[in-house]
């Protein structure tokens, strides 16, 4: 057994909205944790985070492989409007493919910003695969060439049924490429399935992210090289996998809801438990996931990502607005409301047992005795209805958001994490039990020091031609396989996760949608 992969740590760290959790871990130990307030930069907090966890630990620095970081930045720059990159969408289908323009149905505060050129030319195939019209090579050309010159370009290739027939994208991005080297591209194939609009909007939408994946990234790694750590930068996949640095860079769409996803593993890995429901209850939202068979069930449905609809993978998550910071109207001894709005990272700052003057659910379950932090005389002035008020709305709004979840009516386990956990009680209706467990406020840290590396293999297989269902269906694992390791897992702890196969009977072969995920543990010696 390799004694350096045994003495290997590993630090996990999610950046939440209000705080910057981290943890250190060896092997299944969880040597240290810390929660830190996210910075406006997020570095800044990052490296809190690290020096922290690190700091009854000193001699154990060299001992650092690897650095998970789990981020909200992406699918938050989609719902704040900012930091987003204009795109230029290039969709290959005419003369068909032209009846809905790219981006049309997308909310038009953020089509402003993120529309740039929609460029449609001839070129596609039929859901047989067989082409319609030959791809217009001189247009590609051309509107590459017209591309603006004085800023790195960001472009979304899609064409019709690209899965079925992915070279028409290559090729395309391969004649930019010629004439902007320095392009953003993205090929929708590479990120949703079948549907036309809905993946070109993937696309788009991971193109506008590339230039802040990019930033993200080098800011990422610079933190860790500021303090002295001579680990590799991984991300967490909205499935629970890690990406490296190069992965985040071309695929940030990929890592939009990895947080709700690694506090899922992250539960599943402190209670032992393989099925339940996941309360994350953070500053700002309350998530709730069901975990299944140790993994965050995914969304089988289309998911809208800032109001604009998509098909990539993402995890079936309910977020609902209620967390330590949410902000609490109360007009008299006897009203009181829970509002939508919350303090978020300033939570230390304005709550009111922090000496600020916000009331907030902080607030509240101090008064109430489930949460010992800050100063309890700052609340003593709520009545006895208010407090009671609080109480029944809070679990009602979390019992409907587990209800909505759970596959049938029966009493389901539910564990309860993140830094408002203690705003779930015993008493949850629909629950057979509540579990709160040790170092459940930094369980999303945890989830991504423990997750895994991933490899996936999703195209049509023609079983016929490779001799039939086990012929194919091995071919696929073996790939899958390949691209786990690739991406930095051991070989030897590879586990299948997933199949599925989507037949395709309106097509002449016997073409099969195959999907094949494979996961294993990260190889930390290979660490640099």
């Amino acid at each position: 057994m390799n004694p350096e992969r045994d003495t290997a740590l590993r630090i996990g760290i999610d950046v939440g909205g209000t705080n910057t959790d981290a943890v250190l871990m060896d092997g299944n130990r969880v040597l240290a944790s810390s929660k830190q307030a996210t910075s406006a930069d997020v570095s800044s907090g990052v490296i809190a985070a690290i020096e922290a966890v690190l700091r009854e630990h000193r001699d154990h620095r060299h001992r650092v492989r690897a650095v998970m970081v789990g981020t909200t930045h992406f699918v938050n720059a989609i719902v704040q409007r900012r930091s987003l990159r204009a795109v230029t969408a290039l969709r290959i289908g005419l003369p068909m493919g032209s009846a809905i323009p790219p981006m049309i149905d997308w909310p038009e505060e953020l089509r402003e910003i993120v529309s740039g050129n929609c460029i449609l030319v001839a070129g596609g195939a039929y859901y047989t695969g067989q082409e319609y019209t030959e791809l217009d090579e001189q247009a590609i050309r051309d509107a590459a060439r017209a591309l603006e010159q004085n800023a790195r370009p960001a472009i979304a290739v899609s064409s019709v049924f690209a899965p079925i027939r992915p070279d028409l994208e290559h090729r395309a991005a391969e004649i930019i490429r010629r004439e902007r080297p320095d392009a953003l591209i993205t090929l929708s194939h590479e990120i949703g399935g079948l549907g036309l609009i809905e993946r070109e909007n993937s696309a788009i939408l991971n193109a506008s992210l590339c230039a802040l994946a990019d930033a993200m990234v080098d800011g990422l790694e610079a933190a860790i090289a500021s303090c002295d750590l001579n680990a590799d930068l991984y991300v967490s996949h909205n499935d629970g996998t890690l990406m490296d640095g190069a992965q985040v860079r071309r695929y940030p769409v990929f890592a939009c809801a990895a947080g709700p996803t690694n506090s899922i593993r992250g539960a599943a890995f402190l209670t032992g438990k393989e099925d339940a429901i996941v309360v994350d209850v953070g500053g700002t939202t309350t998530d709730v996931g069901m975990l299944i068979k140790g993994l965050a069930r995914e969304t089988s449905t289309a998911i809208e990502l800032g109001g604009v609809k998509t098909n990539f993978a993402m995890p079936d998550v309910l977020s609902i607005a209620l967390g330590g910071g949410t902000c609490i109207q109360a007009e008299d001894d006897q009203e009181l409301s829970l509002q939508t709005q919350s303090v978020g990272f300033r939570l230390q700052e304005e709550a009111r047992v922090f000496g600020g003057t916000t009331l907030t659910a902080t607030d509240l379950a101090v008064a109430l005795g489930w949460m010992d932090v800050g100063d309890a005389e700052q609340v003593r002035d709520l009545s006895e209805n208010q407090l009671e008020r609080f109480a029944s709305e809070s679990q009602s709004r979390v019992a409907d958001a587990v209800d909505q979840v759970k596959l049938s009516a029966s009493d389901v386990p539910v564990i309860a994490v993140g830094g408002g956990a203690p705003l779930v009680r015993d008493t949850l209706p629909g629950a057979s039990e509540v579990l709160q467990p040790e170092f459940g406020g930094v369980a999303n840290a945890i989830g991504a020091a423990i997750a895994q590396v991933g490899g996936r293999v999703k195209r049509l297989f023609d079983y016929q031609a490779l001799g039939g269902r086990d012929a194919a269906i091995a071919l696929a694992r073996k790939e899958a396989e390949e691209n786990a390791v690739k991406a930095g897992a051991v070989r030897e702890t590879l586990t299948v996760v997933e199949i599925e196969e989507f037949p395709m009977p309106y097509m002449e072969s016997a073409a099969v949608d195959l999907r094949v995920r494979v996961v294993g543990n990260l190889d930390l010696a290979e660490a640099r």
